[in-house]
């Protein structure tokens, strides 16, 4: 899973997606410039470029598929223009953009404004930004990558006029993306300290939460009161993740908090006079104190006050709106327009299909007995589970580092940023995630990163370790990501943005494509394979199910109890995220399964002139597009290199 959403209130938003001032922890505004693309076979000839598609000199499929323009014209130089105003100015809006980009200005020790006022101005300021792009260019007169870039413009503006109805309805504070933890995870994650400066601004971010904090807990209060409230068994992680960031020095008398420590190290590493770094630790101290402490304090009063007030379910179904916001929500995150029902069902077959093959592995195994007897086997038994750390990461790390040095025979285009495999911090660990993917900043000074949460280890199958890794670094995440940060010929928008179906769905094609690159050697894995994309075909029934055949989170952890291998802690825990977070989980096999179609259809059409370089190319070198888009770029390709 890339990680999604920041503690914005608009979070409506696709993943990865950054709109106005808002973004989105991580996926959003932290790529940048370079255009020069690393290929497989080493540095490119000068080339012209399009859509992030490579063409040489060259007779190759991908090469003639390639939207060939250059931007010499007014028209293509003004419409280019255009897109980095509408970034500037959303840049201005958001410090917090312009941190994940690596940009240390004045605003360098704010937050966002997270009022209601901010808010509509950020939506009026894209809805008037198409409303100028519309008067200004003539849509037939653009190169065909400007084209491209002006009918994705449209489609996020859409995205953004269709989530703006339901402004209101995101939670604040939950356990997968709330503000209680994801502030003091861009602080120490995001903000960088290179000099004095940096340190101060960092300490005016401490100082600033209080005020943040106040305005995020009103409008958590108001929206409970009108029915937008997370269930009770919420409010237990919401309230531990704020008692754990406010434990420790020098909020009591243990070890320093996370926070603290954080600050000590990075003070610790400046070039300046001791009595200097004394004074910014004892500044960032009485910060802690007078500005953090009171802020979380009020915090668990209020989840305590909210806690109190109980709701009956557990999907969006009980909002007063919760039909139509549930529909948006899968619109949005898949790109079609799949009814819930129809979702629902695609996830059944998926699941009947996914049985039919785990089984082949079973008898391959010499196992006797039903699937759900393999599956207690796989869930139950020591030898399937780590007894350290330490252990994972080592074979973690292994896992990425074959499978680079495997890339080449399967890619053209290779990311140059590099990628570290880190354990989940100890603040979040016990209510974050299993895994996820943070991408590297634009100017080197962050690498790509794969966050894995070992907080339990019987929640972490050794089975599902080479899929996971495929997933969330190479081929997965980090490829795609690192290459879109990395298109500087695109604009802002498509190189920071993202669309959950297309980065999703790569994602889970990414774990499939590891069988095809010759990995899974040891059966188990494989079977854990299997498993992880069962895992993605049940979220399309649970995801469903909770949210519009109003499941509870009980029926649904029974469903994956009984028709997935996942231990019992990782079951619990993914139900819950897809409780708070509503239709995000269904984009991964929606996308997967239409990558893969895309993908057949070029070989059985192109035969022995296909070869996956190409073909992957197409799909990445556009940035992230709806999946109608990418079907239109792959069919065109094909029809340009048919004989």
């Amino acid at each position: 899973m890339a990680i999604g959403r920041f503690f914005t209130r608009s979070s409506k938003l696709p993943t990865h997606i950054i709109i106005g001032s808002l973004p989105l922890l991580a996926l959003t505004a932290c790529m940048g410039a370079d255009s020069n693309i690393v290929s497989a076979s080493g540095p490119q000839p000068e080339t012209s470029q399009a859509d992030g598609v490579i063409r040489d000199t060259s007779n190759t499929a991908s090469a003639s598929a390639s939207d060939d323009f250059t931007v010499a014209d007014d028209t293509n130089v003004a419409l280019a223009d255009f897109f980095e105003d509408v970034d500037a100015a959303n840049l201005a809006a958001s410090p917090l953009g312009k941190a994940f980009r690596g940009i240390r200005d004045e605003d360098y020790g704010k937050w966002n404004d997270p009022s209601e006022a901010q808010e509509l101005a950020d939506f009026q300021r894209g809805q008037t930004a198409l409303a100028n792009m519309r008067k200004r260019f003539d849509q037939a007169q653009l190169s065909p990558s400007n084209q491209l870039s002006y009918r994705l413009f449209e489609y996020q503006m859409e995205r953004s006029k269709n989530a703006f109805a339901f402004r209101d309805n995101d939670y604040i504070f939950d356990q997968m993306n709330g503000a209680q933890a994801q502030l003091p995870a861009f602080l120490i994650n995001i903000h960088r300290v290179a000099n004095v400066s940096d340190a101060q601004a960092y300490i005016s971010r401490l100082q600033g939460i209080e005020p943040l904090m106040d305005q995020l807990i009103a409008t958590s209060a108001k929206r409970a009161n009108n029915g937008v409230i997370v269930p009770d068994w919420v409010f237990p992680y919401v309230i531990s993740d704020a008692r754990n960031i406010t434990s420790g020095a020098p909020f009591d008398d243990g070890d320093d908090s996370a926070l603290f420590a954080d600050l000590k190290a990075k003070i610790g590493k400046l070039e300046i006079a001791q009595a200097k770094k004394d004074q910014l630790i004892a500044e960032g101290r009485t910060a802690l104190l007078t500005s953090m402490a009171p802020a979380y304090k009020k915090l668990i009063a209020e989840m305590e006050r909210q806690q109190a007030m109980g709701v009956e379910g557990d999907g969006i179904w009980r909002f007063p709106n919760g039909k139509e916001y549930y529909a948006e929500r899968l619109q949005n995150y898949t790109t079609t327009n799949l009814t819930a029902d129809e979702i629902h069902q695609i996830g059944l077959d998926n699941v009947a299909r996914i049985h039919g093959e785990m089984r082949k592995i079973m008898a391959q195994v010499g196992f006797k007995g039903s699937l759900q007897d393999f599956f207690k086997k796989l869930r139950t038994s020591d030898e399937f589970f780590y007894d350290s750390r330490e252990a994972y990461l080592n074979d973690a790390n292994a896992k990425i580092a074959a499978m680079e040095k495997a890339l080449p025979k399967f890619f053209n285009t290779l990311p140059k940023a590099a990628l570290t495999v880190k354990p989940v911090e100890a603040f979040r660990e016990k209510s974050a995630g299993k895994a996820f993917y943070q991408r590297p900043a634009p100017d080197g000074s962050r690498p790509g990163t794969y966050y894995v949460n070992l907080y339990n280890l019987k929640d972490m199958s050794k089975t599902e370790l080479e899929a996971l890794a495929y997933h969330e670094g190479l081929p997965g995440h980090h490829l795609q990501l690192a290459i879109q940060t990395e298109l500087g010929n695109l604009p802002p928008f498509r190189r920071f943005g993202g669309v959950t179906a297309y980065s999703e769905g790569w994602g889970l094609y990414s774990e499939e494509l590891g069988k095809d690159m010759g990995f899974y050697t040891d059966p188990y894995s494989d079977f854990g394979r299997l498993g992880m994309e069962l895992w993605r075909a049940c979220r399309l029934v649970v995801d469903t199910g909770i949210h519009d055949k109003r499941w509870s989170r009980e029926e649904a952890i029974a469903y994956l109890t009984e028709n997935t291998p996942n231990p019992d802690g990782d079951i619990r825990k993914a139900i819950e995220r897809y409780v708070v977070f509503p239709g995000q989980a269904t984009a991964y096999m929606i996308g997967k399964l239409k990558i893969k179609e895309l993908r057949a259809r070029a070989q059985d059409r192109l035969g022995g002139q296909f070869t996956y370089g190409d073909f992957h190319d197409i799909i990445l070198r556009s940035g992230p597009v709806p999946l109608t888009i990418m079907e239109e770029r792959v069919d065109r390709w094909i029809a340009d290199n048919e004989k």
